[in-house]
């Protein structure tokens, strides 16, 4: 008989415990779904109050190589285009009303707000700078701009080899961190630099216009493959230049 007690105290002790494990369990799985849902809502916030993103490439990593390799443009696109992108974001928080659109935002802060001038302007020029390239295969033997823009070059310049040597010039002269442009000016074709992540949208820019071609010179675009060797980088670079892309913008990016 005591057995039996015994065995049925044991029963009744083991129904208890998990019987309360169950409802821990159970607890416990409420409380995970619950917070998972909250960290959910508050991701889907955040990216609802982030209204700048990390633009795709519009081709693979390696797509340019040999003219840019592969770690290079992955720590350039992933790294340092994405840190102008989330800091960008925390500076327009603090602007009440800002504009969404890159271009206005820079054309009314710019001059006000040095994190809007240099995260807005990388952001900016790294999105343009993508599509100011296309992979080394599609790239004519010749790779020379064609139609309309051809022939404004010419006219600003003498040839589209003048071109070239003046806008490799402007990126050899300039000093420290920046980007090249040739930019239409009131449909003539000018060349010129800018330090950092300036560009020829912001109202301190040296130099003024709609870009047309953009060449980022900042170390990181070019050390991993040609450590101080930016001309060599520069001379490669003409061989992916997406000349398609440079007469739209030309055209009014129609």
């Amino acid at each position: 008989m005591d057995n039996e007690n015994n065995s049925r105290r044991d029963f009744l002790k083991k129904t208890a415990l998990l019987t309360a494990g169950g409802i821990g369990l159970s607890l416990l799985g409420s409380n995970m779904a619950e917070a998972a849902g909250g960290i959910e809502k508050e991701s889907k916030a955040l990216a609802g109050d982030s209204p700048f993103t990390l633009p795709a490439l519009p081709y693979s990593f390696d797509a340019l190589e040999p003219a840019i390799d592969r770690q290079t443009m992955e720590i350039h696109h992933g790294k340092h285009h994405q840190a102008y992108v989330t800091n960008l974001n925390k500076a327009v928080a603090d602007i009440k009303d800002a504009p969404g659109d890159i271009e206005a935002l820079l054309k009314k802060y710019a001059k006000l707000s040095p994190a809007v001038r240099n995260n807005g302007g990388g952001h900016y020029n790294h999105s343009l700078f993508w599509k100011m390239m296309r992979p080394s295969y599609a790239a004519t033997a010749a790779n020379a701009p064609s139609g309309s823009l051809s022939d404004a070059i010419v006219s600003a310049f003498g040839s589209f080899d003048a071109f070239k040597e003046k806008f490799t010039a402007a990126g050899k002269d300039r000093f420290g961190s920046g980007w090249v442009w040739l930019v239409s000016q009131n449909g003539k074709l000018a060349i010129g630099s800018t330090p950092n992540q300036d560009n020829p949208l912001m109202e301190m820019s040296e130099i003024k216009g709609s870009p047309v071609l953009a060449l980022d010179v900042w170390e990181h675009a070019y050390y991993l493959k040609y450590q101080n060797k930016r001309p060599d980088y520069m001379n490669a670079w003409w061989s992916v230049v997406n000349w398609e892309e440079a007469a739209r913008l030309y055209s009014g990016g129609k």
